[in-house]
This record gives structure tokens, sequence and C-alpha cells, in this order.
């Protein structure tokens, strides 16, 4: 069953980015003509997600202002920062989200589709009875953009790891994946972020993982965002549009 709702993590600083941010929400910066933002809730909505919760905190009137235009957004004012984790938690606890599994994306991620599309792929790939949380990895290898250590390692023989301190890890959390409320079950107090939840389901071998299978666009500094434009605008590899 495909998700019908999403949250759209969106209210971060974008401390990385500056100075671009001092003045612009980093998902409201421009990529291949248009706003982060405006890629990624087209993305949800072709996947045929109908409602959709952005939360906001840094210059979060330009994001309200932004998401008038979209009927089925609701945006979600944090007034102090509650982290990846905490600001779903806060949203559960509103009554926000449904008892099922929904998408979780990143408010900067940008991604290019491989031979299939990637969010009905990856709802394909969820499995609420063996897992808690379903994630998107991207590899190292063929991210566009500098991309450091990597995050995730993935042995043949055994599921998936933490890069260890000195290790060199192939994959990478894309910012794109599916979650159960029951994730949350046993949450900290906010604020938090999700690694923490995610290390619970690894232990208990509930956190499963897909590769994707197309490119993947890390956003982080202002030199990345002008990579991913010069790379769209050479038209090296497809987009969205």
């Amino acid at each position: 069953m495909r998700p019908d709702t999403a949250v759209i993590l969106s209210a971060g600083r974008g401390t990385r980015m500056r100075p671009l941010t001092l003045t612009t929400p980093k998902p409201l910066l421009p990529l291949d003509g248009r706003p982060i933002l405006a890629h990624v809730l087209e993305r949800l909505q072709a996947a045929g997600v109908t409602r959709i919760i952005v939360n906001a905190h840094h210059l979060a009137e330009q994001m309200e202002a932004f998401l008038a235009d979209y009927p089925g957004v609701t945006l979600l004012r944090e007034e102090q920062l509650q982290e990846t984790g905490g600001a779903i938690t806060a949203m559960l606890a509103q009554n926000l989200l449904p008892d099922a599994p929904f998408y979780v994306v990143n408010g900067d991620t940008y991604w290019v589709d491989g031979p299939s599309d990637t969010l009905r792929r990856l709802a394909q790939a969820f499995d609420a009875a063996q897992m808690d949380t379903l994630l998107l990895l991207a590899r190292a290898a063929g991210a566009v953009a500098e991309t450091g250590r990597g995050d995730f390692l993935w042995p043949r023989d055994s599921g998936l790891q933490r890069r260890g301190e000195r290790d060199v890890a192939p994959y990478l959390f894309s910012g794109v994946q599916i979650v159960t409320p029951r994730l949350f079950a046993q949450a900290p107090a906010a604020p938090f972020s999700m690694n923490c939840l995610w290390d619970q389901a690894m232990e208990t071998g509930r956190l499963g993982a897909i590769v994707h299978d197309g490119v993947w666009f890390h956003l982080s500094t202002p030199e990345d965002l002008e990579r991913a434009n010069a790379v769209l605008a050479a038209l090296e590899v497809g987009n969205t549009t």
C-alpha cells in the first residue's frame, strides 16, 4: 500500500549553506529554475500523496507564503527547533499523522529517478510486518557533490551497519524514508535526531533500506548547489520537468 501522507522536514537553519540561507530558507533556494521544495512537493503528489505536512522555523514566513499556493499542504511552525525526530513526535502527539506508514522527506533533498519512480519503488519495498522504517540510500560514488566519508556499510553477509570512526562508507542517507508510528514508541524527549531511532530499529532488525537506482544530489553548501545547477543546466542527467 502506498502512503498517502508525507512529512517534509524543513525547519533547519541551513547553516552550511550560508550566506544564501541568511535571507532565504534552504528549501526555497533555486534548483533547476524552481525552489528545491517545489520539486519535492511535485514528486510526492505524483506518487499519490494527498496530505503533506511541512514544518518550518527559520524564515518561516517565507515558507508560509510559498505554500499558500499548495492546497492540501499544512505548514507547522516550530517556535523552538525539535530536530528531525522531535518534530515528528510532536506531530504524532497532535494526531496530525495517520496510524499507518508515511513518507518522511528532507526539504532540501533532490534526486533524479532511475528506471522506476523512486517513491513508488520505496513503497513497494516497504514491509510493515518486518520494518519500522525503510531508508532510501544513495551511493556515495554516484552522488553529485562532496559526500565525506559516508553513512552506512552494508556487508553482503549481514545487515546495514553504521560507519565506524575510521571507515569510509559507500552509502549515504538520501533524505527519503518511509516510517511507521511504531518507530516512535520509545522515542526520547524532544529535541532529538531520528538517528537514535534508526539505531534502535537496527538493533531489533527492523530497519530496512534500498539503494537509489538514479542520481542523487547532496545539497549542503553553496558549492553543492552551484554544481547541481550546472549539471542540470548541461542536461548531464534527466530532470523532473
